[in-house]
């Protein structure tokens, strides 16, 4: 089903039994990530890139089987949003780069902290992709509200850019840290993988409790963005959980591939404001045209072709502007990041060190 069908906007192609196998599936893959990483340890290049690939053919293998169950319009619309949420996946990565670094994440305990963001995401954006249907059954003008905020979303992206900043969330001006941190006690350093430890008679966080923290209020903005972004290509739930939960599952394998390559695609954020701006348009076009059909809409083909044309030219240039292994205007994307975290809130200490009390 095509986002252009406002009438059916919450019908979904998806029976009860494949969406009861699907969320089975996704938390099955969950809990599997889990058990092996209950045994902290580092990953190795070997071990994160068999994942990616897994994690990448599983994904289209699904598409492979949406595009012959349901045909190659549902098709298209499963492997465009797919994409979608693929690319502005990459982003949080540079969130979660930023995340593990400002807080001193040991190594080993990296892939932990990951998996507990990504368990945080697939929760809030399977409610937000039912607050979304939900509303767009019900109110035509959200489609011009979500492609509102869409474009909000890609000036502001488009504005750092240009500025060497980054449209990142700040760690040590974060409140839910700062209020943590307020009320809680903090162990000086990380205890294994638990959160929680008594000391000194009392109950006391770890770092590591704080990290989860930042990386659940870093989800809840990032669901606010996707999850539009998503239904400007499908009015399907089904196929908004489906991508958004086979992007988010990846996320952990791709970050230990992409950490060092991350600092250069300098240029993503051109990429991604172009993206969100043009599926904002697309949902403004949508809307428009429940109004005066004479409107145009863009059709999933050429929403697919100009996501891939877009991703490719700001890799393309991103590469070439760090041929030489230089940085042009810099790793902006990263220095900028690590050093919005010292300049935060004197209140919060040095932001590079794990949080004390």
């Amino acid at each position: 089903m095509s986002v252009a069908d406002t009438d059916s906007v919450i019908s979904s192609v998806a029976t009860p039994t494949l969406w009861a196998v699907t969320v089975a599936g996704v938390l099955l893959l969950l809990t599997l990530d889990f058990v092996l990483t209950r045994r902290p340890h580092e990953v190795s290049m070997k071990e994160a890139i068999a994942w990616s690939i897994f994690y990448v053919a599983l994904p289209l293998a699904f598409g492979g089987y949406i595009w012959a169950r349901f045909g190659s319009t549902i098709g298209l619309e499963y492997l465009t949003g797919y994409l979608v949420e693929k690319s502005l996946s990459v982003d949080n990565l540079f969130v979660f780069m930023l995340l593990l670094s400002a807080f001193a994440v040991p190594k080993e305990l990296q892939q932990r902290v990951l998996l507990f963001g990504i368990a945080a995401a697939l929760v809030l954006r399977a409610i937000f992709i039912a607050l979304g249907a939900a509303v767009l059954a019900n109110f035509t003008w959200a489609f011009l509200l979500f492609g509102l905020i869409l474009l909000a979303t890609a000036v502001k992206v488009l504005r750092d850019q240009m500025s060497g900043g980054s449209h990142d969330i700040d760690v040590s001006s974060m409140r839910s840290v700062r209020l943590l941190r307020r009320f809680v006690t903090v162990t000086e350093d990380y205890r294994g993988t638990r959160m929680v430890v008594r000391e000194g008679g009392r109950r006391a966080l770890t770092p590591l409790a704080v990290v989860v923290v930042a990386v659940f209020a870093t989800d809840i903005v990032f669901a606010v963005d996707s999850v539009p972004a998503v239904y400007g290509i499908t009015g399907d739930p089904f196929l908004v959980f489906a991508t958004n939960a086979f992007a988010l599952l990846g996320l952990r394998a791709l970050y230990f591939v992409l950490q060092g390559a991350l600092s250069k695609l300098v240029h993503l954020g051109y990429g991604l404001a172009a993206i969100l701006g043009f599926i904002g348009v697309k949902l403004v076009l949508h809307w428009a045209h429940g109004i005066w059909p004479g409107v145009p809409e863009v059709p999933t083909l050429a929403s697919l072709l100009v996501i891939v044309a877009v991703l490719g030219l700001v890799t393309g240039t991103s590469l070439y502007a760090t041929r030489r292994g230089g940085d042009p205007a810099g790793s902006a994307h990263l220095a900028h990041l690590g050093a919005s975290t010292h300049e935060g809130d004197s209140g919060t200490g040095d932001a590079t060190q794990p949080p004390g009390r």
